[in-house]
């Protein structure tokens, strides 16, 4: 038999869709699974993109240009400046998701062997990229106690090297849906700056911020122009995962010129995509608004019920629609894989990521899950049912 890749052998599963045959296990035999783990939105896609895909008049479906179509990069500058982020077009380049969009702030900054610091828990496909390219991920562990709050700018000095080329944050955060403090994003500011280090932000969750304080992006942070990089997409926005569109955003020149590369390497992103996402930025308030409301609603619901539960813990998220949960419970991986193998109530059971999958700390968030309030209410609150009896009986095992 070939041989296999170390890289291939390295890379981690997935926490998020490593127990997705389990799942299906489960519907095959009438079970009904309550998908918790995934960040997959069922609002309703802006029916102004809708109607854009249903009405393409194009007689050909060709290539886009490898920056992505002239006349949506110029409606995104419009877009971004209403949160007084100013840009020009030549800032933007469409990816493939926000996921295509890191692979190339990856291969555009780190080389083989080269560091990057990040807080955990933290989206698990930056280790998966980290590992493609070789990079060498250094974490500073936050606490689900105080809501995950970033720990002293000095505990992200002492892991700083020769070998150190970034720090990134996902803000507001996936996983743990806190939004940083302008208080904490300005330490890091003056942190890559002292070290010229990139700070590599993704901030696909800008519109999910549940609180009052202004905006503050990678983007609007003085002295750090040509250090910062924006990952943005569309997926969770307009609830158009599928389309596959983001965004890799910076005002550095040389590094656009570098990612430009890598875009033409891989020809050009989706044009129906395109099509859906430009025509999608012409969504009324309202629809942004009625969002909004919505995931508010639920994550009060999911948040609150999941603190009634006995030994149950979750913070109160300030950000995205997710929330880490601390259980009563040893092992996280065991627990959700028993719930789509061996256990439902009523006909009915729930999916959830095991943290330890957003942890590179050996051992960490071993008593913990990752949620997403993706679900409408009523399904949330019957989830939560279908948890507290799944936490009993695993427990009398």
């Amino acid at each position: 038999m070939p041989n296999i890749s170390q890289r291939g052998i390295d890379m981690p599963a997935s926490p998020i869709r490593k127990l997705a045959p389990f799942a299906v296990a489960a519907k095959q035999k009438g079970i009904k699974v309550y998908h918790l783990n995934i960040g997959q939105p069922d609002i309703a896609t802006p029916q102004e993109g809708l109607d854009a895909l249903k009405t393409i008049d194009r007689k050909v479906l060709e290539y886009s240009p490898s920056q992505g179509y002239q006349s949506y990069l110029d409606k995104l500058v419009d877009y971004y400046a209403r949160y007084d982020i100013k840009l020009t077009a030549d800032n933007i380049i469409v990816t493939c998701g926000g996921s295509e969009a890191l692979q190339f702030a990856f291969m555009a900054c780190f080389n083989p062997g080269d560091e990057l610091i990040v807080p955990e828990p933290v989206y698990a496909n930056y280790m998966g990229f980290a590992c493609e390219m070789g990079v060498k991920v250094r974490t500073i562990t936050t606490k689900i106690e105080n809501g995950f709050a970033l720990p002293s700018i000095e505990e992200f000095e002492r892991l700083i090297n020769e070998r150190t080329r970034a720090i990134m944050i996902c803000n507001p955060n996936n996983p743990t849906g806190t939004l940083y403090t302008s208080e904490e994003l300005m330490q890091l500011r003056d942190l890559v700056k002292k070290h010229d280090l990139y700070l590599i932000s993704d901030e696909v969750y800008r519109e999910f911020r549940y609180s009052d304080k202004p905006y503050l992006s990678a983007l609007h942070l003085e002295g750090i122009e040509d250090n910062a990089i924006v990952i943005d997409s569309v997926s969770k926005r307009y609830s158009e995962c599928g389309i596959r569109i983001g965004a890799f955003i910076t005002r550095n020149e040389k590094l656009r010129g570098i990612v430009m590369k890598f875009a033409q390497a891989r020809l050009s992103p989706p044009l129906l995509g395109q099509v859906v996402a430009e025509a999608s930025l012409a969504a009324p308030q309202a629809y942004h608004q009625g969002v909004y409301d919505e995931y508010i609603a639920r994550r009060n619901c999911l948040v609150e019920g999941l603190n009634k539960i006995p030994g149950v813990f979750s913070p109160m998220p300030t950000g995205a629609f997710y929330t880490m949960v601390r259980l009563p419970i040893e092992d996280s991986d065991d627990f959700c894989r028993w719930c789509l193998e061996e256990f439902s109530y009523e006909g009915e059971t729930v999916m959830m990521a095991p943290a330890t999958g957003f942890y590179a700390t050996a051992g960490a968030g071993k008593n913990e899950v990752r949620m997403a309030y993706v679900l409408k209410i009523e399904d949330l609150k019957r989830a939560l049912i279908v948890l507290e009896k799944a936490l009993e009986a695993y427990k009398a095992r």
